[in-house]
């Protein structure tokens, strides 16, 4: 697969988001269908798999990532993150979202950072973790004492690489001038643009760009007509059933157009992403191996200008109904 550099890694144009294998994302899953997935990721070249101490109870799915990799380390970069999964009886700030449960609580104090990463370590049965990034800036912490923590990891071999999630502009800059930052992963797809000034001071600062829900959690593959009982996307307004009906027959143009090329429309969401920076990684998540490997095949589509402006004139004509997770 084409490959793209996030500092001093060179990762695959698109990765494997691994939270979906954890239960209670998209419904309920057994640790056997999880592995069987992960494993069909890497050996079809996904071998940037991102996760975090926070997908499942108890780092349920650093576990999960840590017992498939067993034996296949040096050919798998590890993304993991850190500040949601907050020890009991440590203090946490609140971090407004979008969904129905209003808020996330978060901890970036400098003195949690060190055990963050070490129980993440734990977890993926692993000496190093190649890509760490903070999971979400902590409203009551300064950026700068975070990254300044994280900065001692690098300084101590845990960590090879910084990351920021979630953040702004004015964020990912303070904190590059700590330590520079590889990358900033941000939730970026037709369902939702990257912030226009995030993704210019990424540039200027040479900072690659991670896409999180590049398919849109799942409705931009133009399979989702109804939820599940205990899929976390019942807490999404874009998908209650009255805008996800509004919503599929806004994104009709979109999957006719992918139609009209012959690939499938989470192919060419993945791949008109793909065409917007160089500099741009994608991580969709699924559970079965014959989606995966149709994901990665977007990797290899080249879109002519003519194809990325038609995309272009659909997107520019209507905007999804509801809200997202930020």
């Amino acid at each position: 697969m084409k490959t793209r550099e996030l500092g001093s890694l060179k990762v695959p144009a698109i990765g494997f988001g691994a939270m979906v294998l954890s239960p209670g994302v998209y419904g309920d899953i057994d640790d056997a269908r999880a592995e069987t997935a992960l494993r069909a990721a890497l050996d079809a070249g996904a071998s940037h798999v991102d996760t975090s101490d926070a997908y499942g109870a108890d780092g349920h799915n650093e576990r999960l990532v840590g017992k498939v990799i067993k034996g296949r380390r040096e050919e798998v970069v590890i993304a993991t993150k850190f500040g949601l999964a907050v020890p009991e009886g440590e203090p946490s700030r609140p971090f407004p979202v979008g969904y129905k449960f209003g808020e996330l609580r978060v901890n970036g104090e400098a003195r949690m950072v060190r055990g963050y990463a070490e129980r993440s370590l734990r977890n993926l049965g692993t000496d190093v973790i190649d890509l760490y990034y903070a999971h979400y800036p902590d409203p009551g912490v300064p950026i700068e004492e975070t990254a300044g923590a994280m900065a001692e990891l690098v300084q101590a071999g845990l960590v090879r690489q910084l990351g920021l999630s979630n953040v702004t502009a004015e964020q990912l800059r303070r904190a590059h001038a700590v330590h520079p930052v590889a990358a900033v992963q941000n939730e970026w797809s037709m369902w939702r643009p990257v912030d226009a000034d995030l993704l210019a001071t990424a540039r200027e600062l040479g900072v690659g760009i991670v896409a999180w829900s590049p398919l849109g959690n799942g409705f931009l593959t133009g399979t989702v007509r109804n939820l599940g009982e205990g899929d976390f996307r019942h807490n999404a307004p874009r998908f209650s059933a009255e805008n996800l009906a509004r919503n599929n027959d806004r994104y009709a143009p979109i999957r006719d157009l992918a139609t009209h090329l012959g690939i499938t429309p989470a192919q060419l969401a993945l791949a008109w992403l793909l065409h917007q920076d160089e500099h741009v990684v994608a991580i969709p998540g699924s559970r079965t191996p014959a989606h995966i490997e149709e994901n990665l095949a977007a990797a290899d589509l080249t879109l002519h200008p003519d194809t990325l402006a038609r995309v272009e004139r659909a997107l520019g004509t209507f905007e999804a109904e509801g809200g997202t997770l930020l």
